[in-house]
């Protein structure tokens, strides 16, 4: 009975969430506090008693555009090194010290960070900041677990990449995408990059980025302020900050001169695939909330325009979505679509970019402009139900947006977002500009 009647309070929510404009919803700010420590650390924390758990994140400025030229994947490689040994832990010990006391623990790599987690119960806070310092401060860097966690993420790489029908394409979309910027290195990396790679390369990108100076502590959940902050001062803030600068990216992405098509094949692809995109702006600009309404009314969900028209009633394809990519360093509007069995390529193109130029030509109707901003938000507030969701949404708006304030702000520009808006993104970065067509098929296969 508790289940049943917690599905029907969701769904009641979400009847109402949908029915209202959220012009009218009053959303509580994430409240966040932060200071500096003197070896550079950034600690932000969210008090919350709600709950006896406690979600500890951190983050480190470093990101698959950071892996040195023919590197690639070595973020991501070092995602799995700092589960390994530390000076006074085993390998796997941070299992240990989440799982078997219920909590979890992972980590994740992204274009312009690395983050790390863990969900606990709140008396275990002492013993994760113990452990994190020793991540940080005390990481075993040896020839040992460079070699078994190169063999982890190659395979990783075969079975996220070359197994599945459409792993190649989603790989060769960033290949193909970016000319200059070092996006367009897969963050999973290659095998060929990483079987290239010495322990000497992966001790020096450990040296240069895994460092105090460049990492943002985030702490989410049941806590007594004073006790965190000491134990925070004790386990990370005695770690040396080296001293030395810190690289990061420079490359710009020049503007496309003209439109370019790639044509991708791959084995065993049962069906064509295409993806068109556009450069646009990063995530922190004024027109990200924008964008991100747009391509939902374009390709979110089974009510959207690419779904309604390629989907339901033309039966061109069988799958359609389009997402705003957006970036610490610049975005990416993509347009993508899995062909029905019987149709082409051509046909796909065709149809997508009608319906990408409609929202050129045609301002968007209010409904559909509320309906796309309450799919976003929904979303948002769902994920700050946690303290793991608050804290993600804090990091990212520190670490992608370079502003903690964006937590909240965002949303309040979100709700003000008009059709107008979304056509004037859409003029601005779509129309004129110079698309890339990614297409993808079995090869030796018709297009």
């Amino acid at each position: 009975m508790r289940v049943r009647a917690l599905l029907i309070v969701l769904f009641l929510t979400s009847v109402a969430l949908s029915a209202a404009t959220v012009n009218t919803l009053t959303i509580p700010p994430i409240d966040y506090k932060h200071r500096t420590l003197a070896n550079g650390l950034e600690l932000y924390s969210i008090e919350d008693h709600s709950t006896p758990t406690v979600a500890i994140q951190v983050w480190y400025r470093v990101g698959s555009k950071n892996d040195p030229e023919g590197r690639s994947g070595f973020a991501h490689l070092f995602e799995h090194i700092m589960f390994k040994s530390t000076k006074h832990m085993k390998a796997e010990m941070m299992d240990r010290l989440t799982e078997d006391v219920g909590g979890e623990n992972n980590a994740n790599t992204g274009d312009d960070y690395t983050k790390y987690f863990e969900v606990i119960p709140s008396n275990y806070l002492e013993t994760l900041l113990w452990a994190e310092g020793e991540r940080l401060g005390a990481l075993t860097v040896d020839d040992a677990a460079f070699k078994s966690e190169r063999d982890v993420v190659k395979e990783e790489f075969r079975f996220r990449v070359l197994s599945p029908p459409y792993g190649r394409f989603y790989y060769d979309i960033d290949k193909d995408t970016f000319a200059v910027h070092p996006y367009k290195r897969p963050g999973i990396g290659s095998i060929e990059d990483l079987d290239a790679a010495t322990i000497a390369d992966v001790q020096q990108f450990h040296a240069t980025y895994y460092r105090p100076d460049n990492a943002v502590l985030i702490i989410a959940g049941d806590f007594d302020p004073a006790q965190m902050n000491a134990w925070v001062d004790k386990y990370l803030g005695v770690i040396a900050n080296p001293g030395t600068p810190i690289p990061r990216v420079t490359a710009k992405e020049p503007p496309r001169a003209d439109a370019k098509r790639f044509d991708e094949h791959a084995p065993n692809v049962p069906l064509p695939a295409v993806c068109i995109n556009w450069l646009t702006s990063s995530a922190s600009s004024e027109d990200a909330e924008a964008l991100n309404v747009a391509a939902a009314i374009l390709g979110r969900g089974e009510s959207s325009r690419m779904y309604r028209t390629m989907v339901y009633r033309d039966k061109i394809a069988q799958e359609v979505e389009a997402d705003a990519d957006l970036r610490e360093d610049l975005g990416v509007f993509d347009v993508v679509t899995t062909l029905a069995s019987g149709h082409t390529v051509e046909e796909a193109i065709k149809a997508a970019m009608r319906e990408v130029e409609s929202m050129e030509k045609i301002a968007p109707a209010a409904a559909e402009v509320e309906k796309a901003k309450n799919q976003l938000i929904t979303d948002e507030l769902r994920r700050r139900e946690t303290n793991q969701g608050k804290a993600t949404a804090l990091g990212t708006s520190i670490v992608i947006e370079h502003d903690a304030a964006a937590v909240n702000s965002d949303l309040t520009r979100l709700q003000a977002v008009t059709a107008a808006d979304v056509q004037r993104v859409m003029q601005k970065y779509i129309a004129g500009s110079k698309p890339y067509t990614i297409t993808y098929s079995a090869e030796g296969g018709a297009k």
